[in-house]
């Protein structure tokens, strides 16, 4: 017999079921609530009827919705299961029966009727298996309408009347997705035509695979491959529908087996070597009584392996037999391959956070506790000399000397914070390049004049040599390119004890025939060196081959590793030599695109503009503390200055001055009521030219990259760092002012 002729006969065997019923006055519900009257009545008509109750009971804990109907007269419904009878918003199946007027008529939307069993007919007339699938709409008892999935089987009953078995599924959110992707298609018609059809021909295919998976159905359920009945009080299992795999154990014979045989064959047979006690624990006779006594049913997932290829089954097992004895279930095992691989997946995604997680907390943990040290280090050289002052502040010359070290304490200090902030910016993927024509020599006699002092300072020998240089003239951006150097040739001075050398080269190894040229930038220093243990460490974030407390040297280790993103960022490399006790040689490799035409000399620059003007400056602070001191610094200069508290204020000010009032703004960018973007961008919009004109200069503690393109966007002709440095305000003025075209003279009397 095909599987179908098994399903055929058990679906008679619960008409039979469902007529004694009728004529004993007995509801479904409380046959299936009440197993000793199931067993009674199995008594009086045979076993058919209870093999007809274990379906019933099978059916009822699918879950989809499940409906035996009459295909002629008034369609009346026979059986319908508690998923349908949810779908529709009913308790009980009286309810349901007096809802839907107790047929298939009763249940189908008035307008889709006619489509519904028209489409029905067409399908039985041509389909081989008897089969049709039709989507239409139901109204739930709340009086929302639902549309539904169908895929029904035509019976012929030789022996009564003919019926319908049919499989419901609520698909109102997938029809409803499926409509919002057409209106989608349909908005992008005009653009893109071709792939609407693309689309459309998928949706056929769609189609047409759900028609031919029609033509399989073959057992109740459309969820589970195999589906056995289990009564442990007898020792049996008994097939319902089967797969491959379980054919193997039963043949095509749908016949009683031992249950103990059955599980211990299966187990050898299939399962994974590694999942095979497990499985043999979870399907022991006293482990699924102690399971289900608990809980209506549970599963397991396991491992087989067939023709040499692991696959992920789960085994489902449901209570039948609630309310006797006897303890009976239903098995179903189904393939759940993709459900396993997404848990894994998910698991391994979980780990990986976990390892990354306590990574962080390691660097993190680490970079508190060397900063901890290291900042407090200047802190207490700040507090300290600051109280020697004091105490000795009549002896000029020893408060002087505090001062001095609390200075070089405060600048050590506003290093660390400066690279603090330079890593955080370079590490958010914000600061980008700003390629520019520049002249790399001066860059590099840029870098050399900076730190020359310092050099001398420690009595080291500091030199640059450019003399390699063919193409000086080079478009890159400047300021980063300055900042490799600098920071290199910081730490080889750091590093290097009095009496060393500090040497900066420059060399052009190739051009190009494309307009470019290969640069090699060297820092090469008679230093401490550093270890090859090190060395794969060197560009890592807070690392340090010792820290201040063994090697005396100040540092967060973070130079090197904003170095290190600044060369990526350049598409460049760097690549380093070193041996402890004789030096190490930083090489940065760039691959630059040179000038076209001639070359122009190229003219260091040494300090900053000594010579300041009597010039009328306004000064935009709100802070009290930071206002005293910068107009204290500015009249000592010899300026003239006016304040404003906020960025309206100084608007108001520049709005009511006349030309010549004002020369100059220094403007604070972070302030209450009126910021200072928004202030420059006000002062550029008034109507007098001479007034709008005027210069504004930054000055803020607001030093990220991203703060200074922000300024500079907003009108600002340049930008100064907090706290503010003398011989850098002066450069910076006299450059602003010869750029605007305006007077500056040296400081009068």
């Amino acid at each position: 017999m095909s599987g179908q002729g098994k399903d055929h006969v058990l679906i008679k065997h619960i008409l039979t079921l469902l007529e004694v019923l009728q004529k004993r006055h007995i509801e479904i519900e409380d046959l299936l609530e009440d197993n000793a009257c199931a067993e009674a009545l199995a008594r009086q008509e045979g076993p058919v009827i209870q093999l007809a109750c274990e379906s019933i009971r099978f059916m009822d804990e699918m879950p989809g919705g499940f409906l035996v109907y009459y295909a002629n007269g008034g369609e009346e419904v026979i059986y319908a299961n508690r998923a349908l009878l949810r779908i529709f918003q009913c308790a009980t199946m009286q309810e349901f029966r007096e809802y839907t007027g107790n047929s298939f008529q009763g249940m189908v939307y008035p307008e889709d009727l006619e489509l519904v069993e028209q489409s029905i007919r067409n399908q039985i007339a041509s389909s081989q298996y008897d089969l049709d699938y039709v989507e239409y709409r139901i109204c739930r008892k709340d009086g929302a309408l639902r549309w539904i999935e169908d895929y029904g089987h035509f019976v012929r009953n030789r022996e009564g009347r003919d019926f319908f078995y049919v499989f419901l599924g609520d698909a109102t959110e997938k029809r409803q997705q499926a409509m919002l992707e057409m209106a989608t298609l349909l908005q992008e018609k005009e653009q893109n035509e071709q792939k609407l059809q693309n689309i459309i021909k998928e949706h056929m295919l769609i189609k047409q695979e759900h028609l031919r998976r029609l033509e399989i159905i073959e057992g109740l359920s459309i969820n589970y491959e195999s589906i056995l009945y289990v009564d442990l009080e007898d020792n049996t299992i008994l097939p319902y529908r089967l797969s491959r795999r379980t054919e193997v154990q039963f043949g095509e014979k749908f016949q009683p087996k031992p249950y103990s045989w059955y599980f211990e064959d299966y187990v050898k047979t299939w399962v994974h070597l590694e999942d095979q006690e497990m499985v043999r624990k979870a399907t022991s006779p006293g482990y699924i009584q102690e399971k289900l006594a608990m809980v209506p049913s549970f599963y397991i997932n396991y491992r087989v392996i067939d023709r040499g290829e692991e696959l992920y089954l789960q085994l489902r097992l449901v209570n039948v037999g609630r309310g006797s004895s006897r303890m009976q279930a239903v098995m179903g095992y189904r393939r759940v391959d993709e459900e396993v691989r997404l848990e894994m997946e998910q698991k391994q995604m979980l780990a990986e956070a976990l390892d990354k997680a306590n990574l962080a907390i390691v660097a993190r943990n680490t970079f508190l506790s060397n900063m901890s040290h290291d900042m407090r280090t200047p802190l207490n050289a700040i507090f300290g000399f600051t109280a020697l002052a004091k105490k000795n502040i009549q002896d000029g010359g020893a408060v002087r000397a505090y001062l001095d070290r609390v200075e070089g304490s405060s600048r050590l200090l506003l290093d660390f914070i400066d690279k603090l902030l330079e890593l955080s910016w370079t590490g958010s993927n914000e600061g980008g390049l700003e390629e520019k024509e520049c002249d790399l020599v001066q860059v590099m006699h840029q870098a050399y004049n900076m730190l020359c002092h310092q050099a001398a300072e420690k009595d080291i020998t500091f030199s640059v040599d450019c003399g390699g240089v063919q193409h000086q003239r080079v478009y890159s951006d400047q300021q980063k390119l300055r900042q490799v150097i600098l920071y290199l040739a910081q730490n080889a001075i750091t590093y290097t004890k009095p009496g060393g050398n500090v040497s900066l080269l420059a060399i052009e190894q190739e051009k190009l025939p494309n307009g470019y040229s290969v640069y090699q930038l060297e820092v090469r220093d008679t230093g401490v060196g550093i270890g090859d243990d090190f060395l794969g460490h060197l560009f890592e974030p807070f690392a340090r081959e010792k820290n201040t407390t063994f090697s005396g040297v100040h540092g967060m280790g973070l130079g090197l590793t904003i170095t290190k993103h600044i060369v990526d960022m350049l598409r460049g490399t760097i690549e380093v030599e070193s041996q402890i006790g004789k030096g190490t040689a930083f090489t940065v490799s760039l691959r630059l695109r040179t000038h076209k035409h001639g070359e122009e000399e190229a003219v260091p620059v040494d300090g900053a503009c000594a010579r300041t003007g009597r010039l009328r400056i306004l000064l935009v602070e709100d802070n009290e503390i930071n206002l005293e001191i910068e107009t204290e610094i500015l009249q000592g200069l010899g300026y003239y200055v006016d304040t404003a508290v906020d960025g309206r204020a100084a608007v108001e000010k520049l709005r009511q001055s006349a030309p010549g009032d004002i020369d100059l703004v220094l403007m604070d960018l972070q302030m209450p009521v009126m910021d200072g973007w928004q202030a420059a961008k006000e002062i550029r919009r008034l109507v007098n030219p001479a007034v709008s004109g005027v210069p504004i200069v930054a000055l803020s503690a607001n030093v990220l990259e991203g703060d200074i393109q922000r300024a500079i966007e907003s009108g600002m002709d340049a930008h100064l760092p907090k706290p503010l440095d003398i011989s850098q305000l002066l450069k910076t003025v006299e450059d602003v002012m010869k750029k605007r075209g305006r007077p500056f003279g040296p400081a009068a009397g």
